[in-house]
């Protein structure tokens, strides 16, 4: 298990004003967990998940609020984010860290994962 750091970036600024970032772990393989990242202020927010997901792969997107312990997150259907095929989810809860984890897989699990926020105001 290794813990991958994010790489943050900034997204261009709409005509709204609504500043966004892109954090992106990866590749990750399985029992590899993500750093978390709190940028608290940024309160809309998306998942996708990229790659191999290899026998049985799973990644788990995470959130904390007192910043130790970590829970599933569900999506804006009440669906837990514990995603086994690429695709693009919303987050349904507010939390103050937020990370991916891989639960499952093979040795050709290489699975990356990249978040999106967006603040909406100035």
């Amino acid at each position: 298990m290794s813990t991958i750091n994010p790489v943050e970036q900034e997204l261009p600024s709409t005509s709204l004003g609504q500043k966004c970032w892109q954090v992106t772990w990866g590749p990750m393989a399985n029992g590899d967990v993500g750093a978390p990242v709190d940028l608290v202020e940024y309160t809309d927010r998306s998942v996708q998940v990229e790659g191999t997901f290899g026998t049985g792969g799973n990644a788990e997107i995470q959130g904390s609020n007192d910043l130790s312990n970590f829970r599933p997150l569900r999506d804006p259907s009440s669906t837990l984010l514990d995603l086994t095929a690429a695709g693009i989810h919303g987050i349904l809860e507010f939390t103050g860290q937020i990370r991916p984890k891989i639960t499952a897989g093979d040795d050709t699990t290489s699975l990356t994962v990249t978040l999106v926020l967006r603040r909406t105001w100035k």
